[in-house]
Protein backbone atom coordinates (compact mmCIF):
# COMPACT_ATOMS: atom_id res chain seq x y z
CA UNK A 1 0.00 0.00 0.00
CA UNK A 2 1.35 3.40 -0.99
CA UNK A 3 1.42 5.50 2.21
CA UNK A 4 1.67 8.85 0.41
CA UNK A 5 4.47 10.21 2.57
CA UNK A 6 7.08 10.44 -0.19
CA UNK A 7 9.26 13.51 0.32
CA UNK A 8 8.16 14.07 3.92
CA UNK A 9 10.90 14.71 6.48
CA UNK A 10 10.76 12.31 9.42
CA UNK A 11 12.80 12.45 12.61
CA UNK A 12 12.99 9.09 14.40
CA UNK A 13 14.73 9.37 17.75
CA UNK A 14 16.85 6.47 18.90
CA UNK A 15 16.80 5.02 15.40
CA UNK A 16 20.04 3.05 15.08
CA UNK A 17 18.60 -0.06 16.73
CA UNK A 18 15.43 -1.94 17.55
CA UNK A 19 12.01 -0.45 16.99
CA UNK A 20 13.39 2.94 15.98
CA UNK A 21 15.53 1.42 13.24
CA UNK A 22 12.61 -0.64 11.97
CA UNK A 23 10.41 2.47 11.83
CA UNK A 24 13.11 4.40 9.97
CA UNK A 25 13.40 1.63 7.37
CA UNK A 26 9.65 1.49 6.79
CA UNK A 27 9.42 5.28 6.44
CA UNK A 28 12.33 5.33 3.98
CA UNK A 29 10.72 2.49 2.07
CA UNK A 30 7.73 4.79 1.62
CA UNK A 31 9.95 7.59 0.27
CA UNK A 32 10.34 9.72 3.39
CA UNK A 33 13.61 11.53 4.08
CA UNK A 34 14.54 10.12 7.48
CA UNK A 35 16.71 11.86 10.07
CA UNK A 36 18.59 9.14 11.93
CA UNK A 37 19.30 9.89 15.58
CA UNK A 38 21.61 8.24 18.06
CA UNK A 39 24.50 9.06 20.37
CA UNK A 40 27.06 6.96 18.52
CA UNK A 41 28.20 8.83 15.42
CA UNK A 42 29.57 5.71 13.72
CA UNK A 43 26.32 3.80 14.18
CA UNK A 44 24.30 6.76 12.90
CA UNK A 45 26.40 7.38 9.79
CA UNK A 46 26.60 3.66 9.01
CA UNK A 47 22.82 3.36 9.06
CA UNK A 48 22.41 6.54 6.99
CA UNK A 49 24.69 5.02 4.35
CA UNK A 50 22.67 1.80 4.44
CA UNK A 51 19.42 3.69 3.88
CA UNK A 52 20.91 5.68 0.99
CA UNK A 53 21.97 2.45 -0.69
CA UNK A 54 18.64 0.71 -0.15
CA UNK A 55 16.42 3.67 -0.96
CA UNK A 56 18.43 5.94 -3.32
CA UNK A 57 15.42 8.16 -4.05
CA UNK A 58 15.47 9.36 -0.43
CA UNK A 59 17.88 11.64 1.43
CA UNK A 60 18.46 10.29 4.93
CA UNK A 61 20.65 12.41 7.15
CA UNK A 62 22.57 11.98 10.38
CA UNK A 63 21.13 13.65 13.47
CA UNK A 64 23.80 12.66 15.98
CA UNK A 65 23.23 13.59 19.59
CA UNK A 66 22.01 12.67 23.04
CA UNK A 67 18.58 14.27 23.05
CA UNK A 68 18.45 14.24 26.83
CA UNK A 69 21.05 17.00 26.61
CA UNK A 70 19.65 20.50 26.18
CA UNK A 71 22.70 21.50 24.14
CA UNK A 72 22.36 18.53 21.81
CA UNK A 73 18.67 19.28 21.29
CA UNK A 74 19.47 22.88 20.39
CA UNK A 75 22.04 21.70 17.85
CA UNK A 76 19.43 19.38 16.38
CA UNK A 77 16.93 22.24 16.08
CA UNK A 78 19.50 24.44 14.33
CA UNK A 79 20.48 21.68 11.92
CA UNK A 80 16.95 20.45 11.22
CA UNK A 81 14.42 23.23 11.91
CA UNK A 82 11.60 21.47 10.06
CA UNK A 83 10.14 17.97 10.23
CA UNK A 84 6.78 16.66 9.01
CA UNK A 85 6.84 13.48 11.09
CA UNK A 86 8.23 13.19 14.62
CA UNK A 87 8.60 9.69 16.04
CA UNK A 88 9.47 9.88 19.75
CA UNK A 89 10.99 6.42 20.06
CA UNK A 90 14.09 7.04 22.18
CA UNK A 91 13.86 5.56 25.62
CA UNK A 92 15.51 3.46 28.27
CA UNK A 93 14.26 0.46 30.24
CA UNK A 94 15.67 -1.80 32.92
CA UNK A 95 14.05 -4.41 35.13
CA UNK A 96 14.48 -3.21 38.72
CA UNK A 97 12.99 -4.00 42.10
CA UNK A 98 11.07 -1.04 43.50
CA UNK A 99 13.20 -0.91 46.65
CA UNK A 100 16.35 -0.55 44.54
CA UNK A 101 15.15 2.52 42.60
CA UNK A 102 16.61 5.73 44.03
CA UNK A 103 15.48 9.27 43.24
CA UNK A 104 18.25 9.77 40.70
CA UNK A 105 17.02 6.76 38.71
CA UNK A 106 13.42 7.99 38.76
CA UNK A 107 14.60 11.37 37.45
CA UNK A 108 16.81 9.79 34.77
CA UNK A 109 13.91 7.79 33.37
CA UNK A 110 11.62 10.83 33.50
CA UNK A 111 14.09 13.09 31.70
CA UNK A 112 14.95 10.49 29.07
CA UNK A 113 11.55 8.99 28.30
CA UNK A 114 9.30 12.02 28.83
CA UNK A 115 10.99 15.42 29.03
CA UNK A 116 13.28 14.94 26.01
CA UNK A 117 10.34 13.87 23.85
CA UNK A 118 8.21 16.75 25.11
CA UNK A 119 10.94 19.23 24.19
CA UNK A 120 10.97 17.97 20.62
CA UNK A 121 7.21 18.32 20.33
CA UNK A 122 7.32 21.80 21.79
CA UNK A 123 9.77 22.84 19.08
CA UNK A 124 8.29 21.07 16.04
CA UNK A 125 4.53 21.12 16.68
CA UNK A 126 3.96 24.88 16.10
CA UNK A 127 5.28 24.67 12.54
CA UNK A 128 3.22 21.56 11.85
CA UNK A 129 0.14 23.47 12.92
CA UNK A 130 1.17 26.43 10.78
CA UNK A 131 1.57 24.21 7.71
CA UNK A 132 -1.58 22.24 8.62
CA UNK A 133 0.11 18.87 8.35
CA UNK A 134 2.17 16.83 10.74
CA UNK A 135 2.43 13.60 12.64
CA UNK A 136 3.68 13.18 16.20
CA UNK A 137 3.95 9.61 17.40
CA UNK A 138 5.10 8.36 20.78
CA UNK A 139 6.34 4.78 21.11
CA UNK A 140 5.15 3.67 24.53
CA UNK A 141 4.53 0.13 25.79
CA UNK A 142 1.83 -2.13 27.14
CA UNK A 143 3.52 -1.34 30.48
CA UNK A 144 1.76 2.02 30.26
CA UNK A 145 -1.63 0.45 30.91
CA UNK A 146 -0.68 -2.90 32.45
CA UNK A 147 2.44 -2.46 34.62
CA UNK A 148 4.12 -5.79 35.23
CA UNK A 149 5.89 -4.61 38.37
CA UNK A 150 9.23 -5.59 36.83
CA UNK A 151 10.28 -1.98 36.17
CA UNK A 152 8.00 0.58 37.81
CA UNK A 153 10.27 3.49 36.89
CA UNK A 154 9.80 2.61 33.21
CA UNK A 155 6.06 1.94 33.43
CA UNK A 156 5.54 5.35 35.03
CA UNK A 157 7.13 7.14 32.08
CA UNK A 158 5.14 5.19 29.50
CA UNK A 159 1.87 6.08 31.23
CA UNK A 160 3.02 9.70 31.21
CA UNK A 161 3.55 9.49 27.45
CA UNK A 162 -0.07 8.44 26.98
CA UNK A 163 -1.30 11.39 29.01
CA UNK A 164 1.04 13.81 27.27
CA UNK A 165 0.02 12.64 23.79
CA UNK A 166 -3.66 12.98 24.68
CA UNK A 167 -3.13 16.52 25.99
CA UNK A 168 -1.10 17.52 22.94
CA UNK A 169 -3.75 16.15 20.60
CA UNK A 170 -6.14 18.78 21.98
CA UNK A 171 -3.92 21.44 20.42
CA UNK A 172 -4.46 20.00 16.94
CA UNK A 173 -8.25 20.32 16.87
CA UNK A 174 -9.59 21.02 13.40
CA UNK A 175 -6.21 20.54 11.70
CA UNK A 176 -4.44 17.86 9.68
CA UNK A 177 -1.92 17.37 12.47
CA UNK A 178 -2.24 14.34 14.72
CA UNK A 179 -0.62 13.16 17.94
CA UNK A 180 -0.88 9.48 18.83
CA UNK A 181 0.82 6.71 20.77
CA UNK A 182 1.67 3.14 19.83
CA UNK A 183 1.80 0.61 22.66
CA UNK A 184 3.97 -2.31 21.56
CA UNK A 185 4.11 -5.49 23.58
CA UNK A 186 7.42 -7.18 24.35
CA UNK A 187 9.53 -6.88 21.20
CA UNK A 188 12.71 -8.64 20.11
CA UNK A 189 15.02 -5.65 20.17
CA UNK A 190 18.74 -5.79 20.88
CA UNK A 191 18.07 -4.68 24.44
CA UNK A 192 15.49 -7.40 25.02
CA UNK A 193 17.83 -9.97 23.49
CA UNK A 194 20.52 -8.90 25.98
CA UNK A 195 17.97 -9.12 28.79
CA UNK A 196 17.11 -12.70 27.78
CA UNK A 197 20.78 -13.64 27.84
CA UNK A 198 21.08 -12.26 31.36
CA UNK A 199 17.91 -13.95 32.55
CA UNK A 200 18.81 -17.34 31.04
CA UNK A 201 22.63 -17.64 30.92
CA UNK A 202 22.58 -21.40 30.22
CA UNK A 203 24.62 -21.79 26.98
CA UNK A 204 22.67 -24.95 26.17
CA UNK A 205 19.55 -22.86 25.57
CA UNK A 206 19.02 -21.33 22.15
CA UNK A 207 17.64 -17.82 21.74
CA UNK A 208 14.31 -19.36 20.72
CA UNK A 209 14.33 -21.43 23.92
CA UNK A 210 14.98 -18.34 26.01
CA UNK A 211 12.23 -16.46 24.21
CA UNK A 212 9.79 -19.26 24.90
CA UNK A 213 10.73 -19.41 28.59
CA UNK A 214 10.33 -15.66 28.90
CA UNK A 215 6.89 -15.70 27.30
CA UNK A 216 5.69 -18.62 29.44
CA UNK A 217 7.10 -17.30 32.71
CA UNK A 218 6.87 -13.53 32.26
CA UNK A 219 4.27 -12.89 29.57
CA UNK A 220 1.70 -15.71 29.99
CA UNK A 221 -1.18 -13.47 28.86
CA UNK A 222 0.29 -13.00 25.40
CA UNK A 223 -1.91 -14.65 22.81
CA UNK A 224 0.78 -14.85 20.15
CA UNK A 225 3.27 -16.36 22.65
CA UNK A 226 6.28 -14.84 20.94
CA UNK A 227 8.16 -11.58 20.98
CA UNK A 228 7.00 -9.07 18.39
CA UNK A 229 9.28 -8.41 15.41
CA UNK A 230 10.35 -4.73 15.29
CA UNK A 231 9.31 -4.68 11.62
CA UNK A 232 5.72 -5.21 12.70
CA UNK A 233 5.85 -2.05 14.80
CA UNK A 234 7.63 -0.26 11.96
CA UNK A 235 4.87 -0.98 9.47
CA UNK A 236 2.20 0.23 11.90
CA UNK A 237 4.15 3.41 12.61
CA UNK A 238 4.48 4.13 8.88
CA UNK A 239 0.71 3.85 8.49
CA UNK A 240 -0.05 6.09 11.48
CA UNK A 241 2.41 8.60 10.02
CA UNK A 242 0.53 8.69 6.73
CA UNK A 243 -2.43 10.80 5.57
CA UNK A 244 -4.52 7.62 5.59
CA UNK A 245 -4.44 7.61 9.40
CA UNK A 246 -5.91 11.11 9.70
CA UNK A 247 -8.82 9.97 11.90
CA UNK A 248 -6.50 8.80 14.69
CA UNK A 249 -6.17 11.59 17.26
CA UNK A 250 -4.93 11.23 20.80
CA UNK A 251 -5.25 7.48 20.37
CA UNK A 252 -3.45 4.72 22.26
CA UNK A 253 -2.93 2.12 19.54
CA UNK A 254 -2.10 -1.31 20.90
CA UNK A 255 0.11 -3.86 19.20
CA UNK A 256 0.73 -6.03 22.23
CA UNK A 257 0.11 -9.53 20.90
CA UNK A 258 -3.12 -9.73 22.87
CA UNK A 259 -1.27 -9.37 26.17
CA UNK A 260 -3.58 -6.78 27.70
CA UNK A 261 -6.61 -8.83 28.80
CA UNK A 262 -9.19 -6.06 28.49
CA UNK A 263 -11.28 -4.90 25.54
CA UNK A 264 -10.26 -1.27 26.05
Amino acid sequence: MEMNIKGKVALVTGSTKGIGKAIAIELAKEGAHVLINGRNEHEVTTFVTELKERFPETSPQAAVGDLVSVNDRHRLFEQFPHVDILINNMGIFQPMAYEDIDDETWETFFRTNVLAANSLVKFYLPNMLKENFGRVLFIASEEAIMPSGEMPQYSMTKTMQLSLAKSLSKLTKGTHVTVNTILPGSTMTEGVRDMLEEMYPDPALSLADKENLFMVNNRPLSQIQRLIDPKEIGRLAAFISSPYASAFSGAAIRMDGGMVPTIF
